[in-house]
């Protein structure tokens, strides 16, 4: 019997050691020191791309439509701070009178309006300048279509101003004026005296005064961060001048070289009958003295004294 059991032991413990090998060698990367792979759709810590500084695609769109084109296209602003936008257009157009109507048409259906209107000239010489208003948040879809009309962008400007300190401290000063104001009512309410009631109804009215000023340029601010204006001038298209071909028989060229010509065989003859008449009469005056002076020595000699 223990004859039969050693062999029977032996085989246990080499099939245990196979067993081990093989759970050592073929056990994932993830039991044998690696990291195991995570699964990073499921973590919850990882950044999209725009967080991580990558662009976002809005961005890049807006990067390469505003590469393509003359008219510049405001960034993407933080909607937290008070801003105040602007631009100016210089459009040609072979019909400026008809492109101010589309102009105005884009401003109407974005919810804006036109703050001025002119047109003059007339024929080919017609312009168009437009002051339009439109909502802050349209401001770039206004540029686009501005620049999708039929015309040529000549030159192009766009402003931002940043007014957020300006309106969180108008804001901050109506408060206090506010909570003056409210002081001031108190005293009124507990004051007996009509010296006392008439000095606090005087101060109070400065301080409502104030209160209107403030409230007024706080939505002074609002209103025209909540819009943004652009100018729109709209000039008459350049007209395209083919040149001749020089090569081509034309006959006024042909007339205007002959009277050209001519004129230069004019102006020579003038010339010369001029320097005749100024040197030619030299000779002649000499001439004339010479046979004066010999008439005059004859009849001396005829006629001795």
């Amino acid at each position: 019997t223990r004859l039969v059991l050693i062999p029977v032991v032996l085989l246990a413990v080499v099939l245990a050691g196979c067993s081990g090998a093989t759970s050592t060698t073929g056990a994932p990367r993830s039991a044998i020191g690696e990291p195991p792979v995570e699964n990073l759709a499921a973590r919850t810590d990882v950044k999209p791309a725009a967080a991580l500084g990558a662009p976002a695609a809005g961005t890049a769109d807006q990067a390469t439509t505003t590469k393509g084109n003359a008219v510049p296209i405001a960034p993407a602003f933080d909607p937290d701070r008070a801003l105040i936008l602007t631009a100016t257009i210089a459009l040609r157009s072979g019909d400026p009178w008809g492109t101010s109507d589309k102009a105005q048409q884009v401003a109407a259906a974005l919810g804006g309006d036109v703050m001025g209107l002119s047109q003059g000239g007339k024929g080919d010489d017609r312009t168009a300048n437009l002051v339009l208003r439109v909502p802050s948040d349209r401001f770039n879809e206004a540029l686009r279509q501005l620049r999708g009309l039929d015309a040529e962008v000549v030159s192009s400007n766009v402003d931002g101003k940043d007014v957020t300190e300006q309106f969180v401290d108008l804001k901050a000063r109506l408060v206090a004026k506010q909570s003056e104001e409210q002081r001031y009512l108190a005293l009124l309410a507990r004051a007996d005296k009509i010296d006392d009631i008439l000095k606090i109804d005087q101060a109070l009215t400065v301080v409502r005064t104030q209160v209107e000023q403030l409230t007024g340029q706080i939505n002074g601010i609002a209103q025209r961060t909540k819009f943004s204006t652009i100018t729109v001038s709209i000039l008459p298209a350049l007209s395209v001048i083919t040149p001749a071909d020089p090569k081509a028989w034309d006959p006024s060229r042909t007339v205007a070289a002959a009277l050209a010509a001519l004129a230069l065989i004019l102006r020579g003859v003038a010339d010369l009958a001029i320097w005749l008449v100024i040197f030619g009469g030299i000779p002649l005056l000499i001439l004339g003295t010479a046979l004066l002076v010999t008439r005059g020595r004859r009849t001396a000699v005829q006629h001795p004294a």
